[in-house]
This record gives structure tokens, sequence and C-alpha cells, in this order.
């Protein structure tokens, strides 16, 4: 099965994909299709001939590119220049990499010209291995009797008495000079012997002239046949098999017929809980109709039509309490196939979801979702803000900070007179983490704010983002009456952020604070305003301030004194 979202996944890896990946890519999928087109149909059938001229089409292509291909063969996957260029996690028999690798081959390599003859054969040579019984040539045997010139390979011999799949134990092979009669004669009387010394077990030799009687390679051939039809998915190939049909038929009656029968596959799918397949379908839907140049309206319409409706509150809700409500999840890969396909408009659903997910491994999944939809459509994250569900509000307001989504700064400017404190807190923590000049524009509204801890936070944030433009808001409000009646802590915040600010243009106004002398009746400034002032001299650090500083380093109140202390050794 082909992997049609590996460019978006390598490329939310970060990795560099090589020149001409894009060929390389599209030819490993004309490969895939011509196998199973040699498979389906005979050589005179019309699709059995598109499938090779496709193939060929894009060996043509790739030669503009390269005039070799080498391709690494792992267990799940084909590479080339270190880049994945098809990949199936499934080991089945259905994947082309699992079948290379089993066979022992570990390089494939393809050179000009390969498309004109030897390509058919090679095709033809990969069928017969897929169907091949243990009486049958290996694959590394069938191309070496093809003699390829176009196309090379490397493997790793694998020899039969290096592996034991089955437990049994390995006995040493008779001596080569024996006849054929003499090495029968041989293994039947080590069979004998071997199940004479273990009392109660029954010499299977006894019965190797009975009719039908299966010896042991045949009966593990039947097993592996039996679990190889078992593991394949029919309705993929179903699908697979339509979208065929659908790329090689011009006819528009043809195709919509074709489209009627993918979407009751769909439903079918769906239904029967086969996520995988129901990710394959929409993705391959949607590879298989941006080839065809001549596509109606109408049919663009239907296939565009198919994402979005899985995508929309009622049916993304349904799956997502089918899959908390079941008793083990899906794998993680089949879940992130499907949830690659959302659009846009799910991103509320998912948003009014996550706190209601019980299942820990599906929230975090959720949560992955939610953050990539919301990282490719700002546009619907910004108005997701607005939305009158307070939970989907609220989650696109952090999303929005997380992101440091520019975009979002006029909506989250509106929320900072909301009634709730809670609501109005996460706006500020946002517009904070945004930390562009319009967020912190809008975040001095919030240095009036009603509760403490926001304006703290909006203090802080300023001076962090170093918004000189605040500067006189800070100037203003040390003289006000609201700030000498507050505690130490926001007393500190606002002369921190004056002074990290203003610079040396405010060490007079903190220095006539901190070293304000008594009055007519003695009295100066209350200690925690002066220690205040003393920190807001320590943010600016210049010789000017420590001057003032040191002034006050032995006053009388310990209070000042510690903070001047710390001040001077740089606020620790």
């Amino acid at each position: 099965m082909t992997t049609p979202s590996l460019r978006r996944t390598l490329a939310i890896k970060a990795i560099d994909l090589p020149s001409g990946y894009d060929a390389v890519e599209e030819l490993m999928r004309c490969l895939v299709k011509a196998i199973r087109a040699q498979q389906l149909y005979a050589a005179n059938n019309p699709m059995h001939k598109q499938a090779l001229d496709a193939l060929r089409t894009s060996f043509a292509k790739v030669w503009a590119e390269t005039p070799e291909l080498a391709l690494k063969v792992s267990e799940t996957e084909l590479q080339w220049s270190g880049v994945s260029v098809l990949a199936d996690p499934v080991k089945s028999g259905d994947s082309l990499s699992w079948l290379l690798y089993k066979e022992g081959l570990r390089e494939l390599r393809f050179v000009q010209g390969v498309e004109d003859s030897e390509i058919v054969r090679l095709l033809d040579i990969l069928g017969r291995a897929r169907k091949a019984t243990i009486d049958d040539d290996d694959l590394v045997t069938m191309l070496w009797e093809a003699d390829f010139t176009t196309i090379g390979y490397s493997y790793r011999d694998v020899q039969p008495d290096e592996v034991d799949t089955q437990g049994i134990s390995k006995v040493q092979g008779p001596p080569t000079d024996m006849s054929p009669e003499e090495i029968q004669l041989a293994i039947e009387q080590t069979t004998a012997t071997q199940a004479a010394a273990r009392p109660g077990v029954v010499n299977m030799a006894e019965f190797d002239q009975t009719l039908y009687f299966l010896d042991e390679r045949e009966t593990d051939y039947l097993k592996r046949e039996i679990a190889r039809e078992y593991d394949q998915d029919l309705r993929t190939n179903i699908v697979a098999a339509l979208l065929d049909i659908f790329e090689q038929q011009s006819a528009t009656a043809i195709r919509e017929e074709c489209l009627d029968y993918v979407e009751t596959m769909l439903a079918f799918l769906l239904t029967s809980g086969n996520f995988r397949g129901v990710a394959y379908l929409l993705s391959e839907t949607q590879v298989a109709a941006a080839r065809p140049t001549d596509l109606p309206a109408s049919i663009r319409t239907r296939i565009d039509a198919l994402p979005e409706r899985m995508s929309t509150p009622q049916a993304v809700g349904q799956l997502l309490q089918s899959l908390d409500d079941a008793p083990t999840l899906p794998p993680h890969d089949e879940l992130q196939l499907l949830f690659d396909q959302l659009r846009p408009t799910a991103l509320g659903t998912v948003f009014a979801w996550l706190p209601r997910v019980r299942d820990d491994r599906l929230r975090a999944i959720v949560a992955d979702v939610a953050g990539r939809l919301a990282l490719s459509n700002t546009a619907e994250l910004v108005k997701l803000i607005d939305s009158p569900d307070v939970s989907v509000s609220n989650e696109a307001v952090r999303r929005a900070g997380s992101l440091q989504a520019q975009a979002a700064v006029g909506a989250l400017s509106k929320l900072l007179s909301d009634p709730d404190v809670k609501r109005r807190t996460v706006v500020t923590q946002a517009l904070s983490s945004i930390g562009s000049a319009g967020a912190m524009q809008a975040l001095e509204k919030a240095l009036a704010d009603s509760d403490r801890e926001i304006r703290i936070n909006a203090m802080r944030a300023l001076a962090l983002h170093n918004h000189r433009a605040a500067a006189p808001r800070f100037q203003s409000m040390l003289k006000s009456k609201e700030i000498r009646d507050a505690d130490i802590t926001e007393k500190t915040a606002a002369f921190e952020g004056f002074g990290a600010l203003s610079g040396d243009q405010g060490v007079p106004e903190l220095d006539a604070v901190l070293n304000a002398k008594a009055g007519f009746l003695g009295k100066r400034d209350d200690a925690a305003l002066r220690a205040a002032a003393a920190m807001g001299l320590g943010r600016i650090g210049t010789s000017k301030a420590r001057e003032a500083l040191n002034r006050a380093a032995a006053d009388k109140d310990p209070v000042v004194r510690n903070a001047v202390g710390k001040a001077l050794r740089g606020g620790r």
C-alpha cells in the first residue's frame, strides 16, 4: 500500500528531500499498480497496458533527473538517497518491500532502458514470487536466471540452518557421498530413533506413506498461505481496483459509477471500524483525482466532499465517541492516517472533545491532531477564538499563544474585557507568548485590570519583551495611589517594569523614591515602596543606577537594605 502523505510527513520532520524525489515517489506508486495489474489482468487487457504505459512514463521522468536508480530495501520501506519513497508498515503479502526483504534482497538497481522490455519480465517474476510454493524457485534464483542487463540487485544469502522458526532442533546432514536412496534411509532411521527415545510420542514416520499425507514443509507452506490470505485487506484491494478504473476510463458515466461504489465502501469501512481502510480510501481518491486533466467539475466536487463529510462536527464527534468507548484502541499509525484526512472544519469539534476524552492514549493523539490542524489552519484557529463554546474558545486562545499566531492578536484583545477572570488570564498569557508589538500594545490594557494576578503578569510580559512604548504608563502607575496601596509583589513588578523600559532616564525618579530624605515629621516612603524602587534600579543596571543603590547600601531598614544588596548582585 502506498503512502500519499509521505511527502507531508517528511516535511513535518524537516527532512531535506533530494532533487527528483517527486519523480521517484511517483515511479514507486506506478510500480505497485503495475504489479497489481500484472496479477489481476491478462496481458491483452487495456488496464494491463495502461498500467505499463504509466510505469514507462514514470521511468522517463526519473531518467530526466538521474541516470541510475538505486533503492535500499528494508522490511517496511524502499529508500532512495536516504529518504523513503515507498512505505508500508504492515508486513503482508501485498507489501513490495516485505516481499523483497524476506527473499534476501537488500538493494534493487535500475538503469536507463529498463522500461523497454526487462521491466515486464521483472513484473512477471515478482508476481510469481508472491504466489511461489515451497518447491518453486525463490526470488533471487529467478532474478539470476533472468540474466538482466538493466536491473541489478544485491542480497544476503540466508542459509536454511541459520534460522529455526518452529523450534525444531537441527540435525547434521548426511555425508555428501551417499546416494539419494541412502540419504532417505538415513533420514527415516534418525526420525524413528528420536521418536523411540520419547515414550508416548507418536512416530510421524509411520504415517508418511498414508494417502493425503503432508510433510512438514507442505504444512508450513499451507499455514503461511492461509495467514497471508487472511492478512490481505480485500476491501482495500477493491478500492484500489475501483480507482484504477476511475483513472484509466475517461467516460463520465463510468467515473460516476466508480465514485458511487467508493462512497458505499467509505460508509462500510467506517461502520466496520477499518480506519486504515478509510484513510487509504480518502488519500488515494485525492491522488487519483489529481492525475486526470479532464475531470468535470461535478466529479471534482464529489471527491472534495468525501473528506469534508468526514470532518463535519457530527461525524468527528461520533468517531471520537466510539474510540473513547472502545475497550482497546486501534494501532497508533492507523489512527494517525485517519486523522491526517481531517479538514480545518474539524478543528472546533476536536477542541471541544479534548477535555472530555477519558482514555489517556486517545487524549494524547487528539491533542496532537489539534496542534497539527491549528498549525496549518491559522484562519480557522482565529475564528474559533470567538466561539460561543467557552471550552473551544479557551483552547483556541491557548493554541494561538503556543503557535505565536500574530493574526490572533485582534481577537484576543477583545477578550481582555471578558467578565471571566480565568478567560482574561488565559488571554494575557497568550498575548505574552505571542510577544509581537501588536500583542504588547493590546496587553497594555491589562495594566488596569481589576485582578491583581493579571496586572502583575501584564507588567512582567511588557518588561520581558522590552515594550518601551509602555514606559509612560508605568511612570504614571508609580505615582498612583493604587501602587502605593498594593502588596510588595505588585509594587516590585511595577518598579522593575519601569526600570527595564526607561533605562538611565528613569534613574532620577527611582533614586528619589529610594533615597528620599525624611520629611518635616521625619517620615519617609514606606519600606516596601523603597525596596521596590531598589529592584527597579537593579533592572537598569548602569553605573548611574549603581551609584544610587550604593547610597542606600547602609540603610537602617533591613527590608530596604536587603533589596539594595539583591539589586547590586543583579537580582540574585
